[in-house]
């Protein structure tokens, strides 16, 4: 027991002179920015971030008059980057605490939580050519791609949730050059394949990427095709066009690196084709996904012939536009449309958005609500209401 207090005892001690320093910080960090830190040698530095955001939602079904709500964190995330050794050896580290974030625990998470978002090095070995090694997103959708604090809405399309590549552990080779003004960016990826955290290795196969993105008319302010909403109201038309070609070998779960796990596995082939534009408070982003599988996509069924295991396949289109007024209210509608395989016997969904969002300090402090009417075959009409808070320093 001595020896626990005498820890706990240096432990509050050096939490009060954490504190101390903190209060006293008389640098540059500023909200919205990080705590940063760089080593008097220069030999490495840290931007330490937390954000978290609270959402309340609600469905309500015409027919029935039925309504139902939840409230909850729906992220918070501890985020850590900065570079080692050099400028030219960065790293990135994600980790995810809140219940949505670190769910899924299986035996092939050796039964733990996954909390660990990314966590990958990027190495710039030679001119425009970059190394990354580590766990991470993957090349895949724009949408995926932009990072959840960053939304024009409070969360991504139906087309994201069901076809996106997400987070694997692997390595990625990216490159970029200049032709006149238009920007060319190639990336390529090997990964896993089983999606973040998985501890076992559960199928033969790799997965493989390849996306291309063109910037005809240059590059965006403050790496603009990363956040939605045209929050630096760029003076002249940006334009981001992008496709990508996944293909997942032996792919044990429903969605590739997410879903359920099967008792078979697949060849999936997944492409994305990806568009987004920001002018003067005008912002727009469209997205094609068609997944297929090599093989049926129906793994098991029931007595009865109900489907009980299949992976998502199908196709999905969906498109978004906004405007951002002077105040920092933005108007937003979206169009979502899922046709899914009519073997897997999973409906198809057309979804119709309109968002509000109020931004007080950007994407780093900000208030959004959004309206959506879910149109589902054979199944009754219903409304979703949304209401989210986003914080972020």
């Amino acid at each position: 027991m001595q020896i626990t207090q005498k820890t706990y005892a240096l432990a509050l001690v050096l939490l009060c002179a954490m504190h101390i320093s903190v209060a006293q910080d008389i640098s540059n960090n500023t909200f919205g920015r990080g705590i940063r830190m760089t080593a008097k040698d220069s030999s490495m530095a840290v931007k330490f971030g937390l954000r978290f955001s609270t959402l309340y939602e609600g469905f309500y079904e015409p027919e029935t008059k039925a309504y139902a709500d939840n409230v909850l964190i729906r992220r918070f995330r501890l985020k850590f980057d900065g570079f080692v050794v050099s400028p030219k050896l960065v790293y990135k580290v994600e980790i995810g605490v809140s219940n949505r974030d670190i769910g899924g625990v299986s035996e092939f998470t050796n039964g733990a939580t996954r909390m660990i978002l990314d966590a990958v090095l990027k190495w710039n070995f030679a001119g425009n050519f970059t190394l990354w090694f580590g766990q991470t997103k993957l090349p895949g959708n724009r949408e995926r791609v932009v990072s959840s604090q960053k939304l024009q809405f409070v969360d991504r399309s139906l087309l994201n949730s069901r076809f996106n590549l997400d987070r694997d552990k692997g390595v990625q080779l990216r490159h970029h050059h200049s032709i006149g003004r238009v920007v060319v960016r190639e990336i390529a990826s090997i990964s896993k394949g089983e999606g973040r955290n998985v501890t076992v290795k559960n199928k033969n196969g790799h997965d493989y990427t390849g996306r291309i993105e063109v910037l005809p008319f240059g590059k965006f302010t403050k790496k603009g095709e990363y956040f939605a909403s045209d929050l630096m109201r760029e003076e002249s038309p940006k334009l981001m066009l992008g496709a990508t070609y996944d293909y997942n070998v032996s792919a044990q779960r429903s969605r590739g690196q997410l879903g359920a796990w099967l008792d078979e596995s697949r060849d999936l082939k997944t492409v994305f084709v990806d568009a987004i534009y920001k002018h003067k408070g005008w912002s727009a982003m469209a997205e094609y996904a068609n997944r297929q599988t090599k093989g049926s996509a129906v793994v098991a069924t029931d007595s009865t012939g109900r489907v009980t295991q299949a992976f998502y396949t199908g196709k999905a289109l969906t498109g978004q536009v906004g405007y951002l007024f002077k105040n920092n209210v933005e108007v937003a509608g979206r169009y979502t449309s899922l046709i899914q395989d009519v073997e897997t016997q999973r409906k198809d969904t057309k979804q119709y958005t309109l968002g509000f969002s109020k931004y007080i300090v950007g994407h780093n402090l900000k208030a959004q609500t959004d309206f959506t009417f879910i149109q589902i075959p054979e199944t009754n009409d219903l409304w979703m209401f949304r209401f989210q808070v986003e914080m972020a320093f």
